[in-house]
Parts: structure tokens; sequence; C-alpha cells
């Protein structure tokens, strides 16, 4: 079984106050996009594999211990309500920048615990996988749904909202720089915002620029002020909006249909997907 997991952007992101579970409270539009990594689940037959999960990878170099990956999680997470579940080969093809900002492995938890569920046929319903997703990780409820949404909570309280962007280019620029959501956070300091991103997206595109901040930026830039060039070099190029995706490092500009951007020797060495 195979499946194109997505990334995502936030529209807007605020950080509204830091919670006794450790979590923190926020608010964001979540918008899917089509960059996509690749998966495959495959049964194993009894007594061919040692391990529950035979994982291997191909694509960008994916770092830290391979025990930790959530497509790996997604199965024992499962595996612990549905001990029939046999030995599986996952193979993931890694595409999505990792340390980005635009959710590649929540992204892949999430699919995992789709095609599980639909390859071993546990027919858990969709509100059943947010549960096991927002075990995963914050991000990860938002894949099982996979469409536009706004999100509190930390991330897992979600409702469908109709904002479309078809009718937009979303160029996509990783600049290659990892950034940590935990140092991310730690820049953070939490407040609750005079208007709400909730309003602030039904408004018109051209009142974003202004108005739909992502927390996360001020921190990002500071630490890295090439990412502060990338986001003026989108609005140079004619974006109606541009800004930081999650806490970083991927930006994107939303930009009218058909527009081409032209070469920049600030970042002519970075990574761009046009979408």
């Amino acid at each position: 079984m195979i499946q194109f997991p997505n990334c995502k952007i936030n529209l807007g992101l605020s950080i509204l106050e830091k919670r006794k579970d450790g979590f923190h409270a926020l608010e964001t539009v979540f918008y899917p996009v089509a960059l996509n990594d690749l998966l495959e689940i495959t049964k194993t037959i009894n007594g061919q594999q040692t391990e529950l999960v035979e994982f291997t990878s191909s694509g960008n170099s994916i770092p830290g211990d391979v025990s930790s990956n959530l497509c790996i999680k997604a199965y024992h997470l499962l595996k612990k309500d549905f001990p029939q579940l046999s030995p599986v080969k996952i193979h993931l093809h890694k595409k999505i920048p990792i340390g980005a900002g635009l959710g590649g492995g929540s992204s892949d938890g999430a699919a995992a615990l789709s095609m599980l569920n639909d390859l071993f046929q546990l027919q858990l319903s969709t509100t059943q996988l947010i549960h096991y997703a927002a075990q995963l990780g914050s991000d990860c409820p938002f894949f099982i749904l996979n469409e536009a949404c706004h999100a509190s909570g930390r991330g897992e309280i979600m409702q469908s909202i109709s904002i479309h962007l078809s009718n937009y280019t979303i160029a996509l620029i990783h600049p290659g720089i990892p950034i940590s959501t935990g140092w991310a956070f730690q820049q953070i300091t939490p407040a609750i915002k005079e208007k709400t991103i909730a309003s602030i997206i039904q408004q018109p595109m051209a009142t974003w620029k202004n108005e739909l901040i992502n927390d996360f930026e001020k921190p990002v830039f500071e630490a890295h002020p090439s990412l502060a060039i990338i986001k003026k070099y989108l609005y140079e190029q004619g974006a109606i909006y541009a800004s930081l995706s999650g806490s970083g490092s991927s930006l994107f500009g939303l930009f009218p249909k058909g527009a081409i951007l032209n070469p920049s020797t600030a970042i002519d060495k970075l990574k761009m997907d046009i979408i």
C-alpha cells in the first residue's frame, strides 16, 4: 500500500498561553500543500522478520534515532489496542524538508495511521484516527482531515474553514536551515491577541500582510537574518502575502496564478518549490 503524504503551511500562528500540561495554546489556520513524501507499508509473512517494524528510508536524510520516527510510533500505538497487527515493512521516501515548519513528519505519521487502518481493516472512524494522531503530535490530527481548517487548543481542535488558494501560486522556499521547534517555543512570550486569526483570515488577502502574523517570525528572523531577506524577496517579486511556515525555516508566498519568480543572488542557492 502506497500513499503520498503532503505538507502544510500555516496562515498565521498565534501562541496564546502556556498550558498546565506543558503544551502551548495556539491559534492557526492549516492549509494543505501538494509537496509530498512517499510512504509504502506492506504486511510481512510471520517468521520473515524478527522486528515488528522493518523501516527503511530514501531521499532526504532523516536525523535522529529511527525508533522516534512517527511512522514507527504509529504502528506501535495501534498495536497496543490491536494486538492482531502482524509485522510490517515501512519504506519512507523523504522529499518534504525536515525541520522546515511544513509538518512533513506529522504528515507521515498520520498517513501511517490511515494506511494501517486500511491495511488491517481496523474500521477506525475519522474521529478515532484523530484521537490516535493527537498522541503522535500536535500537528498530526490536521493531516487526518487534510483540508483547510482553523486550529486551536494545541492544534488538535479543528474546524473546517472556507478558504481556497487554488487561484493562487504558492511559492515555497526552504533555505536548508533546520529550526528546533522546542527552541522556537522557548523564544516566545505567549499573549492573547487583540484580533483573532479566525477573523483576519476572512478579510481580503491584501490586509493579511500587516495583520496575519506568525509569532515565530520575530525570534527566528533574529537568529537567522537571511530568512527575513527571503521574505522581503517574496514581496519584491509580487507576493500578496508571505510568511514563515510553522516554526520555520521554510517561507512561502502567495502570488497571482501563473506568477514567475525572478532569480536573486540572495536565494539562488536555495530550494524553491512552485505549486
